[in-house]
């Protein structure tokens, strides 16, 4: 069996080559592919891939290309981790918006929909060439941010996709760790939209020991997403991290002004990475890595893919059709719900209603994402300004006729309708 990973030549693809290597052993990988238009990064990042392999003795081919037809062709799965504009592009999104007072971040806000209009095209086209060249009923799990967006994407144009993020099993982690459990014995009620999430149980034993997580450790939950624990003990949930830019916008921008971002912050690691596997001695992840974001990405992508192949039936956090799950939200809506996956795709697990002081919020992103990938599916300035105009972050007509200027503008090279 192949498995195909566009962008490949990121350098974090050694973590999910490493989760293959060490967790697949229920799947028969026969060939991993990595697939990049960056052929001298691939010449550095492939053969220390191998290595990997090597060192953990698993028996499938690593193989590499610049082809992305070759190396789609017969995959069973394709994993879509790409970053359209590479880091360069991810400081502008994470810069222009600082000037309207709005947050900059890759994923939410403006900087999110610069990163949308650039990325859902290119997605599109890799899983346009998939579906004529890869396995019949070969899956597209898809990493790229943001994963909502190019997923709703994919899912509309009629593709066989699932989205996938690291957020709840990163919880599912923490959670287990606190309570001295094994990881897989946590059950997240995991909830909201991709990048805006909130954990609402963590069942043991079909037992919610959420409530005891929150009564003796509040502080220990707060600190990780940077919200007062105050907060996280009147929502009586945790929310993710990137909740931080909605609860605490001003805080954040504040902080944001004037300081490093997070991608020049990974463009430097980056560089030192790839020095670290251009070492032919180099056989083992280096420590590096693990600062480079991403965290349990690939025993996340590995036990999704398991499922989707195998059938297990074990339950994963997924973007997939809302399909009635969430009441308040259209039928057609992507949400980011745990979800029991089989070869048939993912099902919501049932879960409580979704009460008022979460749903208002999911629902305002969700219009805003629906806007967002009829922008960068069909381009035009005015589709920008309505996404922009409509994402809660944003609002104001000033706000957002300032930002379609500054996005468009920032991304002129990328988008040739915007020119």
């Amino acid at each position: 069996m192949k498995i195909a990973v566009v962008g490949g030549g990121s350098t974090y693809t050694p973590e999910l080559v490493d989760g293959f290597a060490r967790l697949a052993g229920s799947l028969d990988v026969t060939e991993l592919c990595l697939i990049d238009p960056a052929g001298p990064r691939l010449d550095v990042i492939g053969p220390y891939a191998r290595r990997l392999m090597a060192h953990h003795g698993h028996p499938g081919t690593l193989t590499w290309t610049t082809d992305l037809d070759a190396g789609l062709t017969d995959a069973a799965v394709v994993v879509v981790q790409l970053r359209v504009g590479g880091q360069a592009a991810r400081i502008s999104d994470e810069t222009f918006p600082l000037e309207c007072g709005c947050v900059g971040q890759e994923t939410t806000g403006a900087g999110g929909l610069a990163k949308a209009l650039r990325t859902v095209p290119v997605v599109l086209d890799v899983a346009e060439r998939a579906a004529r060249l890869a396995a019949p009923g070969a899956w597209i799990v898809d990493f790229t941010n943001p994963v909502g967006i190019v997923t709703r994407a994919l899912l509309d144009a009629g593709h066989k996709a699932v989205g996938l993020c690291n957020v709840a099993i990163g919880f599912q982690r923490r959670f287990a760790q606190l309570l001295g459990v094994e990881p897989g014995a946590v059950t997240l009620d995991h909830v909201g939209l991709n990048h805006l999430t909130w954990e609402r149980a963590a069942y043991v034993n079909g037992v919610d020991r959420l409530p005891e997580l929150l009564a003796g450790h509040l502080d220990e939950l707060a600190r990780p997403v940077q919200l007062p624990p105050s907060l996280l003990r009147l929502l009586g949930n945790v929310p993710s991290y990137y909740l931080r830019y909605f609860y605490a916008h001003d805080e954040v921008v504040r902080e944001e002004r004037g300081a490093p971002t997070r991608g020049q912050k990974v463009a430097e690691m980056e560089t030192e990475l790839l020095t670290m596997y251009a070492d032919p001695a180099l056989t083992t992840k280096p420590d590096l890595l693990s600062k480079r974001g991403g965290a349990f990405y690939s025993e996340a992508a590995v036990g999704l893919i398991t499922s989707l192949l195998t059938g297990d039936g074990a339950v994963h956090a997924v973007n997939l059709r809302n399909g009635g799950h969430l009441p308040f939200l259209p039928d057609n809506a992507v949400i980011e719900v745990s979800a029991r996956v089989d070869r048939d795709g993912a099902t919501p697990v049932p879960a409580p209603p979704v009460g008022p002081e979460l749903s208002g919020l999911i629902a305002g992103v969700a219009a805003y994402e629906e806007l967002a990938v009829r922008a960068a599916v069909h381009g035009g300035r005015d589709r920008v300004y309505a996404a922009l105009l409509a994402h809660p972050l944003v609002g104001q007509h000033e706000y957002a006729e300032a930002l379609t200027q500054g996005l468009l503008a920032a991304n002129a090279d990328h988008l040739a309708w915007a020119r």
